[in-house]
């Protein structure tokens, strides 16, 4: 099949190059792009630029053609992969913002967690011991009995007494974590 016609042999102004090619380079670019405004924005670049560098092309059909033809494919081929990066791009700043908030709230925890320690510490001697072995180190009520040697219910009461004075020292937030996570249920 020969795709020449009788005017591939002429030369034709660029307003005639435009007409004759435009709407078979839109097509091109569609197939790769599946995107009709996108084909036409690249079509009509590449005839700016054939437009500038015209005096270098030659004035041959063929040449034009190919040149044209030559410019959408790449165009489309760099706007494919700008797209591909581009989408890469977005998924790593999502990643990256979700480990952001959770950099940001393990901080928050941490801070937390240390005013609850520098509080728990700056309690009288028996009550820090309780809370530290009760809340902290998970042990239940007989087991602290049997580790420091005290009743049952001096546990219970210095337990009481430990969180009536950690809710005065400690900020909402801390107590909050205290009373959710530390706490049993």
């Amino acid at each position: 099949m020969n795709i020449t016609s009788n005017h591939d042999t002429q030369v034709n102004s660029p307003e005639e190059l435009f007409k004759q090619y435009y709407s078979r380079l839109c097509d091109f670019a569609r197939k790769f792009l599946n995107d009709g405004d996108e084909a036409e924005d690249l079509v009509q670049d590449a005839f700016v630029v054939f437009l500038e560098q015209k005096d270098r092309i030659g004035k041959h059909p063929l040449a034009i053609k190919s040149f044209l033809y030559t410019t959408i494919n790449n165009a489309c081929l760099n706007k494919l992969r700008h797209t591909k990066v581009k989408n890469r791009y977005n998924e790593q700043n999502q990643t990256e913002a979700v480990d952001d908030k959770q950099m940001l709230e393990s901080i928050i925890h941490a801070e937390i967690i240390g005013e609850i320690y520098a509080a728990i510490q700056s309690l009288p001697p028996g009550c820090a011991m309780v809370l530290k072995l009760g809340y902290l180190d998970g042990l239940k009520n007989h087991q602290i009995t049997k580790e420091l040697g005290i009743s049952i219910n001096t546990v219970k009461s210095q337990k009481q007494r430990g969180l009536m004075l950690l809710r005065e020292k400690l900020s909402p937030q801390a107590m909050a974590i205290i009373l959710s996570v530390l706490l049993p249920t």
